[in-house]
């Protein structure tokens, strides 16, 4: 046998080399979110510029957040009852292409209100994100690779969030802020026509899924039925469990979606130039949905889901919480940024576990379970963006929002006391 036959032979036999269509899935499902995310924090830091053009006052910024906030809050429920009942497919290339236009469109502003209303928009569109995936990898995902995979969707966002800073700053030093939001409009464009034409919505459906990875998936969730019922969702100890839980943790993230560039120059006299250090935050991100994904996988395999995703997301939100406080008492910037890349890397591991817990107790409902608590969360989001100015307002302190984020996060520990991940809703 020649040596070239024998390479081929190898390299066909290689199951650690082998690509499933699920990964390809997940590649995809990756960059939906690196995407998500630039198109997100595009306007954190293009915010001072802004503030600047429009004259916007401190205290109306965070109602550009807030708009974002209820409209995603609005649409979250909706959009995953529509991906569990037609399928991600058609929903996620709707939703991409609708909060691409108004993406671009941010990038027209003319005022306040102008900017105030295409934030909103946009926040609808970006609604239906994290419910869809969620039914995605309900529907290709193995249960016990249902949290990895969650966590590299996770991670993307926070690879998207720290390429952000290092994209747009260039694009505005060079051509203005505007141009940073025509830009990124495309990318979302580009990726909903490769999503339309490639994927399927089961498995089953998409050509070149082998018989042996149909039977690794084993008890993949069947279509719903019917709708999930309120009064058995809000019966559900585990549902208020994850709705509290996440309240929570969106009231710490939205500080880095939206405040912390500006936390960083005001409190701690960060430069423009020097903003690009955000990244290194971000990839602490990176590192805790992926790894926060693989180590909730592990609890749950050696303790079982009730006891594992409750411990993987204590361990996650409480460290947050020690992160936050270590901000506050750092002064340098270097240490500074050091306690936030550690909270950053801590709410990974929590948001990893949430939403694989959405596809445990949700199942045929994965994407609307995951819309109730994302609605949740974008409330907490919401009050966290507008009670920060207002805070600071109120003391004259940039660090006193940060202890309050530190004791939300700590309650948010607490309530995943609550979520038991081995009972499915509707058991």
């Amino acid at each position: 046998m020649s040596a070239a036959r024998q390479r081929a032979e190898w390299w066909a036999g290689a199951d650690v080399l082998h690509v499933k269509q699920r990964h390809l899935v997940l590649t995809l499902l990756g960059a939906l979110a690196v995407i998500l995310y630039l198109d997100r924090i595009c306007i954190s830091v293009a915010l001072p510029r802004i503030q600047a053009e429009l004259e916007i006052p401190p205290e109306r910024l965070g109602w550009l957040a807030v708009a974002f906030s209820i409209a995603y809050a609005m649409f979250e429920i909706p959009s995953g009852h529509l991906g569990d009942k037609r399928g991600p497919r058609t929903v996620l290339t709707r939703i991409v292409i609708w909060w691409s236009a108004f993406t671009a469109l941010t990038g027209a502003a003319f005022g306040f209100a102008s900017l105030l209303v295409t934030r909103f928009l946009f926040g609808a569109g970006e609604a239906g994100a994290w419910p869809n995936a969620s039914v995605v990898v309900a529907r290709w995902f193995p249960g016990d690779h249902r949290a990895r995979a969650m966590g590299v969707f996770g991670a993307a966002t926070q690879i998207g969030g720290g390429l952000s800073p290092l994209l747009v700053i260039p694009i505005q030093e060079a051509y203005g802020w505007r141009a940073s939001f025509f830009v990124f409009g495309v990318f979302g464009l580009a990726w909903a026509a490769v999503w339309y034409t490639w994927f399927r919505d089961r498995p089953t459906e998409k050509a070149g899924v082998s018989a042996a990875e149909i039977a690794e998936l084993g008890d993949v969730p069947p279509p719903p039925a019917h709708g999930l019922s309120w009064r058995v969702a809000l019966r559900s100890r585990s549902m208020w469990g994850l709705m509290a839980m996440m309240f929570c943790g969106v009231y710490n993230g939205y500080f880095a979606v939206f405040w912390m560039p500006t936390y960083l120059v005001k409190a701690r006299g960060f430069t423009e130039h020097e903003l690009r250090w955000l990244a290194v935050a971000w990839i602490g991100g990176i590192i805790g949905n992926a790894g926060g994904g693989f180590v909730s996988d592990m609890f749950v395999r050696r303790r079982g889901p009730r006891m594992g995703r409750r411990w993987a997301g204590m361990i996650g939100l409480g460290t947050c919480a020690v992160g936050m406080t270590l901000a506050v008492i750092a002064n340098a910037k270097d240490t500074t940024l050091a306690a936030f890349t550690l909270s950053f890397v801590a709410m990974g591991l929590s948001q990893a576990t949430a939403f694989a817990t959405c596809i445990d107790i949700g199942r045929s409902h994965a994407g609307t379970v995951s819309g109730i608590m994302n609605t949740s969360a974008q409330i907490g989001g919401a009050i966290s963006a507008i009670a920060f100015g207002y805070i600071v307002k109120a003391t004259g302190s940039y660090d006193a929002p940060i202890v309050v984020m530190a004791v939300v996060a700590m309650l948010g520990a607490c309530a995943w006391w609550l979520i038991d991940a081995s009972k499915p809703i509707e058991a």
